[in-house]
């Protein structure tokens, strides 16, 4: 049975001459109030309303009671009592299901404060709501109650994925799954509209949830969203992406929504959703969501490059002799995007000696704008690299060396582009290695240095002759010979490297070093195979330990050089002695030295003590 609103008397004329008698006087008074928000309100069916009621100005205990009474449009002298915060049995039949169910409640947020909760609107709960507190006073002075005006919208949000369903119904309930390569744009569309008759803003987002995994707030991580003051926002992992321009959304027509990820990554995958929520302005000026719905747009799944990317060599084992030229082929595969907007690749060779660790040296490369560079070392070769199919790359060395001998492999990188230019290193693949051996030229050098004379003497020419022998080599084996000499120190040879004093290259320039006395130097070739260094001037500074190191060279068909052989002499001391005049020369000035000095010593004695007896006389 519903409770019946009470009856409050009004008050007795004596009394009601007391309140008038003290408000003039400016005796202190209190009065009820009771408190609701400004209406109408406007809410959709099926979604959830609360109303705010709170009392000030009462007598009695802090925690105040209340009732909630619901006049309908079509009887609004009849109050239907809904929930009340005293007695359980206070609802009408109309709403003692729905308030067991705790779909209808009243939830106190403090002694004087309430709120009324309905889960799910119905079109029949639009009507008057009313407030009412049950007097706790000593005396009848205020307002005991406080209405407001629900009015129920029907439900006109629709949501889906763009391009609708059939007569623009939400998309099937099994929604397409999409692959995308990592680096290319995922694009996905939304349609979100209302018919509703007020005045009402949309505000639309792009969600993310992990693949079969339940959809709600707490699982569904929004990427990006239109708010309803038309400001677009990302969720907090996408928000550096919104800034450099990755991630875009757009309104596209009335009612078109489109998101653009750019720059596709593995932890883009998953099931992409478009939620739509409409936001009607109160009275009192704040804004409240009055319908919210989801559509399922794709399932994305992201191919990674590092899954795809696979490198192959050929054609296989490699042996060629010296000068012959050297072809490589690398063949990229993989089900990868193609070089352009969204995606570059980078290929080259690398070579590591035979029984070296690691992938070695860098030989050659092409870059992602397709621009080759040769590695360190390899300067000045005719080594091409280039790409003669769509994923084939060639590399050849016109003359191979000995030293070219070893493990070859292939290296690929694969990149993605971010926002504007910028790349990034998704993924990188090497080839299995492929030997590659090179005939040695099997040249013997020997070399044999001597000092011409035996002995040399300062200010004198020293000669240093050196004699080359060589054995095997490839016809116009050509010679090369450089002299270097050990300074010593404190009488032994000095831990400093050798220094370079001359030479002659293999196409007969001579090249000058440091002689260590600083004076004139001249380097010959006296035969085909005898080398002469000669200093003039010889000085004290130019003694050390001097040894001839020649070097056999091939010229190749390419006019490239490398060096075939090498061989060192064994050490050639040069002493600079001084003559039998200058052994003599310096006793002769220390003894005449000394004489002086004698001399100067006693002539001083003797003047001394001749002036000292002068003066006594």
């Amino acid at each position: 049975m519903g409770a019946l609103r009470p009856t409050l008397l009004p008050p007795s004329p004596p009394l009601l001459l007391l309140l008038l008698m003290l408000v003039p006087t400016g005796m202190g008074c209190w009065a009820r109030e009771v408190l609701v928000p400004e209406g109408p309100l406007y809410r959709v069916t099926g979604t959830a309303v609360s109303i705010s009621c709170n009392v000030t100005g009462y007598e009695g205990p802090a925690q105040q009671n209340f009732e909630w009474f619901l006049y309908r449009p079509e009887a609004p002298d009849t109050a239907l009592g809904i929930v009340s915060t005293k007695d359980t049995q206070f609802s009408y039949a109309i709403f003692k299901s729905r308030v067991v169910a705790g779909e209808v409640q009243v939830q106190r947020l403090q002694g004087d404060a309430v709120v009324l909760k309905i889960a799910r609107l119905q079109a029949q709960d639009a009507g008057i709501y009313e407030c009412h507190t049950p007097s706790t006073d000593t005396r009848y002075l205020g307002s005991y109650s406080g209405k407001v005006e629900l009015r129920v919208l029907p439900d006109a949000l629709q949501v889906s994925a763009a391009p609708p369903g059939p007569r623009g119904r939400q998309a099937p309930t099994s929604p397409p799954r999409l692959m995308v390569h990592e680096g290319q744009e995922l694009a996905l569309g939304c349609l979100a509209r209302t018919s509703t008759q007020k005045h009402t803003h949309l505000a639309v987002s792009f969600g993310r949830s992990v693949p079969e995994a339940p959809v709600g707030r707490t699982t569904l991580q929004e990427v990006v969203g239109i708010r309803s003051d038309l400001a677009v926002e990302a969720g907090a992992p996408y928000a550096e992406r919104l800034a450099a321009g990755e991630l875009r959304l757009g309104k596209e027509g009335t009612d078109r929504y489109r998101m653009v990820v750019g720059g596709a990554q593995a932890a883009d995958a998953g099931t992409y959703h478009c939620t739509a929520a409409e936001w009607i302005q109160d009275p009192d000026g704040s804004w409240a969501q009055i319908a919210e719905k989801r559509a399922v747009l794709a399932h994305v799944d992201v191919q990674t490059l590092s899954s795809q990317l696979a490198v192959t060599v050929g054609p296989g084992e490699r042996r060629i002799g010296p000068g012959e030229p050297l072809e490589l082929l690398c063949n990229v595969s993989g089900a990868l995007p193609p070089a352009g907007r969204h995606a570059a690749y980078s290929v080259g060779w690398e070579m590591a000696p035979a029984g070296a660790p690691g992938p070695g040296r860098l030989v050659a490369q092409l870059d992602t704008e397709g621009v080759g560079s040769l590695g360190p070392g390899y300067e000045g070769r005719h080594i091409a690299m280039e790409k003669v199919a769509s994923r084939t790359y060639r590399l050849r060395l016109e003359a191979a060396r000995p030293g070219d001998a070893g493990t070859y492999r292939c290296l690929a990188k694969a990149y993605v582009r971010g926002s504007g230019t910028r790349l990034r290193e998704a993924a990188s693949a090497r080839s299995r290695p492929l030997p590659v051996h090179v005939r040695e030229e099997g040249v013997v050098l020997e070399a044999v240095a001597w000092l011409a004379g035996g002995t040399v003497y300062r200010g004198e020419t020293a000669s240093l002759l050196c004699n080359i022998s060589v054995r095997g080599g490839p016809p116009g084996l050509r010679l090369a010979a450089s002299w270097w000499v050990e300074r010593p120190e404190d009488g032994e040879l000095s831990s400093l490297p050798a220094q370079l004093v001359g030479g002659v290259g293999q196409d007969g320039v001579a090249e000058l070093g440091v002689r260590p006395g600083g004076g004139p130097v001249s380097v010959e070739l006296v035969a085909p195979r005898s080398h002469r260094l000669r200093l003039h001037s010889l000085g004290p500074e130019d003694e050390g330990v001097y040894h001839c190191a020649p070097s056999a060279w091939v010229q190749h068909a390419d006019y490239s050089w490398y060096q075939a052989g090498s061989a060192r002499s064994g050490p050639v001391t040069v002493y600079p002695y001084m003559h039998a005049l200058d052994t003599l020369f310096v006793p002769l000035l220390v003894g005449t030295g000394v004489a002086l000095v004698t001399g100067a010593t006693v002539l001083g004695t003797i003047t001394c003590c001749f002036m000292k007896r002068l003066r006594k006389r």
